[in-house]
């Protein structure tokens, strides 16, 4: 008997826990695409005995017997192969499980679905006392589930490890104040130049209608990879992409009539995201390997397709046609270098999912430092508004006119989700990382892109990382996709080499 037949009864109850995840992530897409909001009580409540049962099955004494055997029964087989990756990770995903109580796992989901509502409620009446509570509620919930790791280095360190496995605090931060020193005098030499790239194409009341945004969205998704057949585009307050398996991949964004850029970048990176889990192996499928290893790897993908393919000197000139069909008033008189310019200007903003490339690792480290200091006690609730009010000044140079611009733009907290904001600033480093190994073993993308093909980039980052799912760590992962581990410095030149021309500064600024 060959390992994969030793191994049957631990893939079977694997996928039955697979399957169990797998619609509990579908109700959480019912409940923020399409679910009316007095469904929010139930839903909380089917969500919270959903995550009992898959707690349950995922730390039964049953399971940790079968990862035993398994492992036993591996028979020297390569590392690397589907066999050992699914005993190694699921043991890993094991032992952290088994630490954390049931009964706080289902207190977390059912607090998650009645903190989002609250928070819809609280950004729609910019009311931050509607959403504080449940914030409080939600922080003294992620105490106790630190407490179930006290070997950690930093308290921090066991949600960072739910999105970035392996990943330290302590190295966050010495990326993010590399960061820092770097990007805080970009940004401030860039603004110094004065308002001198006119994005006024992108803008407009009642400019854009909806229902052409959408008809431009869908067929530029449609050459990058997006298939109605497996796909789905829809709306959501904030837009996400979920992978349900690697033929059901859903993503989302939001429309303004009077800015085009919201949605139609939105939607590019989403598109990245559901790249990444379509990309997945069939071999994974209904396994713990399927899907993306890290949010910071997922985030690379989504960070790529928006900017460095979708705001690319190549990208401009191959959409601006179908622009200029879709909003003539707009587009009709705007040249490629024009519409390359209006997308890549660098403007201090409120919302980090609008900001540009410049400043948006600015707005990750803010709220990077704010969660460490919550869940450390250390900031009063009461307060947190005007705390994040003073960071947006001293970081961005700006000043927040209500909660719904500032501490309430982001889902994330109402959910329960804290340690994965890093990520998204991880996400910009790791895709410059991928993006100089694929240019230097694909030469020719730039001319793809002009032409509208996308098909090289999509083949090369689905054999080199896409396939792979779960099956290494983030660490490894990296190093495997592009040549060396994590580093700020490809990222840097990236940013200069782009905005320095933009903006008219030194090569060596």
């Amino acid at each position: 008997m060959n390992s994969t037949d030793r191994l049957q009864p631990l893939r079977t109850a694997l996928a039955e826990i697979t399957d169990l995840a797998t619609a509990q992530a579908n109700l959480h897409w019912d409940y923020q695409v399409v679910m009316p909001p007095r469904g929010a009580a139930l839903r909380a409540e089917e969500l919270a005995t959903l995550e009992t049962i898959i707690h349950e099955r995922a730390t039964a004494p049953a399971l940790g017997t079968l990862l035993d055997e398994a492992a036993d029964n591996l028979n020297g087989a390569d590392p690397e192969s589907d066999d050992a990756s699914l005993v190694r990770v699921s043991k890993r995903d094991y032992d952290k499980a088994v630490r954390v109580p049931g009964e706080l796992r289902s207190e977390m989901a059912r607090a998650g679905a009645l903190g989002h509502e609250a928070w819809v409620e609280a950004r729609k009446q910019k009311d931050w006392a509607i959403f504080q509570p449940h914030l409080a509620n939600m922080l003294e919930l992620k105490r106790r589930y630190v407490d179930c790791f006290p070997d950690v280095d930093d308290p921090y360190d066991a949600l960072l490890d739910d999105y970035e496995p392996g990943m330290k605090t302590s190295e966050v931060a010495r990326v993010f104040e590399q960061l820092k020193a770097e990007l805080v005098p970009f940004v401030a030499a860039i603004t110094a130049k004065g308002d001198v790239v006119d994005a006024s194409c992108l803008h407009g009341a009642g400019a854009f209608p909806r229902e052409r945004q959408e008809a431009l969205i869908r067929r530029v998704l449609s050459r990058i990879g997006f298939d109605p057949a497996g796909w789905r585009l829809d709306v959501a307050v904030h837009p996400f992409a979920t992978g349900l398996g690697s033929q059901d991949i859903r993503i989302t964004t939001r429309y303004d009539e009077s800015h085009l850029a919201g949605a139609f970048f939105g939607a590019l990176h989403e598109c990245g995201h559901g790249l990444y889990e379509a990309g997945s192996d069939p071999a994974l499928e209904r396994t713990p390997l399927r899907g993306g290893t890290s949010l910071g790897l997922h985030e690379s993908q989504s960070r790529m397709w928006e900017n460095l393919v979708g705001r690319g000197r190549p990208f401009a000139g191959w959409v601006l046609p179908q622009l200029q069909e879709a909003f003539p008033a707009k587009f009709g008189d705007l040249d490629a270098d024009g519409l390359y310019r209006a997308v890549n200007r660098v403007e201090r903003s409120l919302i980090r999912v609008e900001s540009d490339e410049a400043t948006y690792c600015l707005h990750v480290i803010l709220r990077f430092e704010l969660e460490q200091d919550m869940l450390a006690g250390k900031v009063d609730l009461d307060e947190l508004p005007e705390i994040w009010n003073e960071r947006m000044r001293d970081y961005l140079g700006i000043e927040v006119p209500d909660v719904a611009q500032g501490v309430l733009q982001d889902v994330h907290w109402s959910e329960g989700i804290i340690g994965y904001f890093p990520t998204y600033a991880l996400g910009n480093v790791i895709a410059a990382q991928i993006w100089a190994a694929v240019r230097s073993e694909e030469p020719d993308l730039d001319d793809r892109f002009a032409h509208g093909e996308f098909g090289p980039l999509r083949d090369w980052l689905r054999d080199r990382l896409h396939r792979h799912g779960r099956k290494f760590l983030p660490a490894e992962m990296i190093e495997r996709v592009a040549g060396r581990p994590l580093d700020v410095a490809p990222y840097i030149s990236y940013l200069k080499g782009k905005f320095g021309p933009i903006y008219g500064l030194a090569a060596d600024r």
